[in-house]
């Protein structure tokens, strides 16, 4: 609209019953816009929170082992890691030095070497094991994006359904197979009302 003196600029905004809106206050002369300015907020507002449904949360859990860990608690906790990791979660893996395991430091190494070894698979280690005071850490995170891993769950719901509709086809075909062997023996056996 070109330069004008504030007073003609509000009074162009009203006429058009809308807001004028500073854009550039540093400019000489400043910079406006006659816009519904309620309309601007709330079309910003919803812009955000679309992309904030598209934002990925990466949550990092925490799996704790002691250096004589035995077998059985060693997989649990591993199966534990892997479970995080499906679902799309960082793990770090912690070993908690007290007193005079201090001393035994390769004996934590060895655990989660094993550990990285176990889930490698699944896994990408972000941290390799290091030790900060009395804990050693290692953090792993998931191979495949969210995205990767729906599609992956799609892709065998999917088989599932089609299995299940062929088992149910299969089904379906031996009972109207066994139905007319049915009738066929019905109607060779003797009718007992008639012979009496």
């Amino acid at each position: 609209m070109g330069i004008m003196t504030p007073y003609d600029a509000l009074k162009k905004a009203r006429e058009k019953n809308l807001d004028l809106v500073e854009i550039s206050p540093t400019a000489q002369p400043p910079v406006c816009r006659i816009m519904d300015y309620g309309k601007y907020l709330y079309q910003q507002e919803k812009k955000e929170r679309e992309a904030k449904k598209h934002q990925t949360k990466i949550v990092v859990k925490e799996v704790k082992f002691r250096i004589n860990v035995d077998d059985h608690d060693y997989e649990t906790k591993k199966n534990h890691v892997l479970r995080f990791l499906d679902e799309g979660d960082k793990v770090k893996a912690t070993i908690f030095f007290r007193g005079r395991e201090m001393t035994r430091t390769s004996l934590g190494r060895q655990i989660l070497e094993r550990l990285i070894k176990d889930v490698q698979e699944q896994s990408i280690v972000e941290f390799r094991p290091r030790q900060e005071g009395n804990t050693l850490h290692a953090i792993l995170a998931p191979k495949k994006s969210a995205q990767e891993r729906e599609k992956e769950k799609e892709k065998e719901a999917k088989q599932k359904a089609k299995q299940e509709r062929m088992q149910k086809e299969k089904l379906q075909a031996q009972e109207k197979e066994k139905q007319p062997a049915q009738a066929t023996v019905a109607a060779q056996a003797p009718n007992p009302t008639s012979q009496a």
